[in-house]
C-alpha cells in the first residue's frame, strides 16, 4: 500500500512526517500520488513545499520519467522537472530542453531551461548558448557567456571582444557592466591565442574595474598568462601598460616571469621612476634567489620609493652575499647609506638588520634609525627581532625603543597593494603627525571604516585587485560621515579621463608617482589644517 493513501486526512504532524519518509525513500511507486498533491495543493505552505521536496526525491531516482514529463506537462510541474534534470544531470533531458528553447520563448523559461543544460554540461548545447549570447535579457546573456568559456568555444571570441571594447568608447567607460565583465573572464577561460592577446590588451582599459578583472583573471591563469604579459615589457610599449603587466607578474609569481623583469631591468627598458618601481616590486613579490641581482642593482636608483621596495624584496632573500654588499655600500657612508639605513626601517626590513646588526658601525646606525622613527609599529617589529637576537647589546638597544609615540592626535588611512608603498606611506603619515592606518586593497580599507573607524585624510592608489580605488571612494562617499573626508588619490595614470572619472567618484585631488615626502605632505596640508 502506498505511503500516501488517505493523505489529505492526516494530521499535520503525519503528513510531514510521511513527507520524510517518501523523500529519503525515493519510491517511484508514489509519484502518481504526489503528482496529484502538488498539482492540487492543501493551500498549507508548509506541507506543500514538503511535497515538492518529496517529489523532487522521487524524480531524482526515476530519470526516464522525468524525462518523460518535461514532453507531456506545461506550467509549474515542467519547471519543477527541467529543475531536476539539471540538478541530477540527466543527460537524456539535453534533445528535450534543446527543443523548448526554440522559437519565441519568455525570458524567464528560457533562463530556467538554459541553467538546467548548463548544470547537466556538454558540448550538444553550446549553439544555443551562443546564439543567446546577445539577448535582450542580461541574465540570460551572462550565463549563456559564462557556459561559452567553460566550453572554451573559439568562434565566440569576436562577439566577446565587442563587449569589452564597446565598455571602452566614450561615453561607457564610466561603468563596467556585467556582460564585460563575464566576456573578459570568458576570454581568459578561452585561453587561445587570439584571446589572451586581447585580454593583456585590455591590461589599461578605460575602466577601473575592467582593468581589474583583466588583472585577476591573468592572474588566475598563472604560467599560462606570461608568454602573452612578456610582449608588454618592452621599450615600446606605454608606461601605465607596462607598469600593469610588471604587477600582475608579480601577482602570478612565476620564474617565467622573473626573467622577463630582470631583463627589462639590465637592458633599461624605461627610465620612469613608476615602471621601475613596479618592476623591482614585482621582483621582490617573486622572491627567488636569481632576482637577488636585480635587487642589488636597484639600490644605485635616487628614488627612495624604489629603495624601499627593494629592502623590501631583499628581507625574505638575505645571504652572505647580500650581507657583504651592504656592508659595503653603508660603509662608505654619504646619501646613499642614509638612504639604505632609512629603507631598512621604514621596510621594517627586520632580517636585514639581524644581518647587519653584528656590524658594530653600521648596527649604531641602524639603531640610530630605527629609534628616530615615530611609527609604533615599527618600533615594535625591531623590538621583537632585537628580543630574537638577544644578548646585552640588543637589551641595551630595547631599553632606547619608546613604549609609545605621542603623533599629533590626526588619523590617515592609506590603501595600496604595494607592501613597500604602504611602508613608506606610514613613514611619511608619521613624521606628518598622523596615526596611520593601511589596507592593502579597498575591501580591507573599507571594513575599517564599516567598523566606525575616523579618519582626517584618505590616500588611496588608484589600480588595486579585490577593490580598486574608484570603487573603495565610491562606496566611501556613500557612507554616512564619510561625504566631505578629503580622499587624495595616488596614481601613475597618465590618462586625463582616468581623473575625470576619479573625480566623479568623489576623489578632491591628485598625486602622481614618483613624488617625495615632502609633496604628499604638501598635499594632504592643502586639506587638513
Amino acid at each position: 500500500m502506498s505511503m500516501l493513501t488517505g493523505f489529505r486526512d492526516k494530521s499535520f504532524l503525519d503528513k510531514i512526517s510521511i513527507l520524510n519518509e517518501v523523500a529519503t525513500a525515493k519510491d517511484p511507486a508514489e509519484l502518481e500520488a504526489l503528482l496529484d498533491l502538488f498539482q492540487n495543493p492543501l493551500d498549507d505552505t508548509s506541507v506543500d513545499y514538503m511535497v515538492v521536496t518529496a517529489l523532487n526525491g522521487v524524480l531524482s531516482s526515476d530519470e526516464q520519467k522525468a524525462v518523460e514529463l518535461l514532453d507531456k506537462e506545461e506550467g509549474k510541474l515542467r519547471t519543477l522537472c527541467i529543475r531536476v534534470c539539471g540538478e541530477f544531470q540527466f543527460k537524456s533531458a539535453v534533445p528535450a530542453l534543446l527543443k523548448m528553447a526554440e522559437g519565441d520563448v519568455d525570458p524567464d523559461f528560457l533562463f530556467e531551461v538554459l541553467t538546467s543544460l548548463s548544470k547537466i554540461g556538454g558540448p550538444e548545447a553550446l549553439g544555443l548558448f551562443r546564439s543567446n549570447i546577445n539577448n535582450d535579457d542580461d541574465l540570460i546573456v551572462v550565463m549563456s557567456i559564462e557556459m561559452l568559456g567553460e566550453l572554451k568555444d573559439e568562434e565566440s571570441i569576436p562577439a566577446l571582444k565587442a563587449f569589452v571594447e564597446r565598455n571602452n568608447e566614450d561615453g561607457n567607460y564610466g561603468v563596467c557592466d556585467l556582460t564585460t565583465w563575464k566576456a573578459v573572464e570568458c576570454l581568459a577561460s578561452i585561453g587561445s591565442d587570439d584571446a589572451l592577446d586581447f585580454v593583456v590588451a585590455n591590461l589599461h582599459h578605460r575602466n577601473p574595474t575592467v582593468r581589474r578583472v583583466v588583472t585577476d583573471s591573468l592572474t588566475v591563469l598563472a604560467v599560462k598568462a606570461v608568454p602573452y604579459l612578456t610582449k608588454v615589457i618592452s621599450p615600446e610599449t606605454d608606461k601605465d601598460d607596462m607598469i600593469l603587466a610588471a604587477n600582475v607578474l608579480g601577482f602570478i609569481g612565476e620564474k617565467e616571469g622573473l626573467d622577463v623583469l630582470m631583463d627589462a631591468i639590465e637592458k633599461k627598458f624605461s627610465t620612469d621612476s613608476s615602471v621601475k618601481y613596479a618592476i623591482y616590486e614585482a621582483i621582490g613579490r617573486i622572491g627567488t634567489m636569481k632576482g637577488v641581482i636585480s635587487l642589488i642593482d636597484g639600490l644605485d636608483d635616487d628614488d627612495e620609493l624604489i629603495t624601499v621596495a627593494v629592502m623590501t624584496g631583499l628581507d625574505g632573500l638575505v645571504n652572505p652575499g647580500v650581507t657583504k654588499k651592504l656592508v659595503e655600500i653603508v660603509g662608505q657612508g654619504g646619501s646613499k647609506a642614509g638612504k639604505i639605513l632609512r629603507a631598512i626601517v621604514t621596510a621594517k626590513a627586520v632580517n636585514i638588520f639581524q644581518s647587519l646588526y653584528a656590524e658594530e658601525k653600521i648596527g649604531r646606525f641602524l639603531m640610530n634609525a630605527v629609534v628616530a622613527s615615530k611609527d609604533s609599529e615599527v618600533h615594535e617589529a625591531f623590538r621583537a627581532k632585537l628580543t630574537e637576537i638577544g644578548g646585552e647589546a640588543a637589551d641595551a638597544d630595547i631599553a632606547r625603543l619608546p613604549e609609545a609615540v605621542e603623533i599629533g592626535g590626526k588619523k590617515a588611512l592609506a590603501v595600496d597593494d604595494s607592501k613597500s608603498m604602504l611602508a613608506l606611506y606610514r613613514s611619511i603619515l608619521t613624521n606628518a603627525g598622523y596615526e596611520p592606518t593601511v589596507g592593502e586593497n579597498g575591501q580591507d580599507a573599507y571594513a575599517h571604516i564599516q567598523l566606525g573607524e575616523k579618519f582626517d585624510v584618505i590616500i588611496t592608489d588608484m589600480n588595486m585587485p579585490v577593490m580598486d580605488g574608484m570603487e573603495f571612494v565610491s562606496k566611501l562617499r556613500q557612507t554616512e560621515g564619510y561625504a566631505d573626508i578629503p580622499v587624495i588619490m595616488v596614481t601613475t595614470e597618465s590618462e586625463y579621463s582616468q581623473q575625470e572619472l576619479a573625480r566623479k567618484t568623489g576623489v578632491n585631488d591628485f598625486i602622481t608617482k614618483p613624488f617625495t615626502a615632502d609633496q604628499l605632505k604638501a598635499k594632504i596640508a592643502e586639506y587638513v589644517s
